[in-house]
């Protein structure tokens, strides 16, 4: 009975991975789609990332947590939220979903429109070391607002209009230096679609860069948490003890002091 509502739970965590970022990928990037009677403006795309965003946590933040970005998992791993296993699940689900999302957007969109389906590119005039640099601080800011709204020390609200608005930001700003990403998931989605791989290391390398920062800024010099080494490494492989299990369902106890949903925490950390 315990193994079943487990599975039943991360089935679940992984399903809504999957759905949200194909809900991301699709919306998000078929606002940068260039028709040519409606050219789109940095603050259309910035608005509509902010929309897809606050969406896409809103539906899916209870299920699995809503990170929608292996950057954002990476960061969990990092601040032992998650353990190594779950994370990678939800980077796999979160890869799938973007493909999906964005083949269903490439199959919608008119052949003239599509063209590169919204890969992300450097600019000619940025440099390959300040592209990174721009992914590393966008993802940063991101990622801190993420831990922020969903710490429930600081906040037991639904952290989806405050995660939309972050990527906003990042979109009014990145979008000039490499089409902004934030997101490896949302730039391999496209990519693997069209065939274009040039430069897409740059859209994972700084991502994950910036999330590892966030991480070790918010979880260990800001709010740090009293985890002893112990129980971090437990986390990390797994290997949390099996009662745990019991807290998957919904309770009305006083908020617990650590970042994310609890009841998705406890699942992810024995996975």
């Amino acid at each position: 009975m315990l193994g079943c509502r487990l599975w039943m739970a991360i089935s679940k965590a992984l399903f809504a991975e999957f759905l949200a970022t194909g809900l991301y990928v699709f919306f998000g990037v078929g606002s940068a789609m260039r028709w040519p009677t409606a050219l789109p403006s940095v603050l259309q795309v910035a608005i509509t990332f902010n929309l897809v965003t606050a969406m896409v946590v809103q539906v899916t933040w209870k299920a699995s947590g809503a990170h929608v970005n292996p950057a954002v998992t990476l960061a969990f791993l990092v601040g032992s939220q998650i353990s190594l296993p779950c994370a990678v699940a939800y980077v796999a689900a979160q890869l799938v979903g973007a493909i999906v999302g964005a083949a269903l957007l490439y199959r919608v969109t008119p052949g003239d429109i599509r063209e590169t389906l919204g890969v992300n590119v450097v600019q000619s005039s940025v440099s390959t070391g300040q592209a990174v640099t721009v992914e590393l601080v966008l993802t940063l800011q991101l990622v801190l607002c993420v831990f922020a709204s969903t710490d429930r020390r600081q906040t037991s609200a639904s952290p989806a209009a405050m995660i939309g608005i972050s990527v906003a930001l990042g979109h009014i700003i990145g979008i000039y230096f490499t089409g902004c990403s934030m997101n490896p998931a949302r730039s391999f989605g496209p990519a693997v679609i069209v065939g274009k791989f040039e430069v897409h290391w740059i859209f994972w390398v700084g991502p994950l860069t910036g999330a590892i920062l966030a991480s070790l800024i918010y979880n260990f010099i800001l709010f740090p948490d009293t985890k002893t080494l112990a129980q971090r490494l437990a986390i990390f492989t797994g290997t949390t003890k099996m009662e745990k299990v019991v807290e998957v369902e919904p309770q009305k106890n006083e908020p617990q002091s650590s970042p994310g949903d609890t009841q998705m925490e406890n699942v992810c950390q024995i996975a």
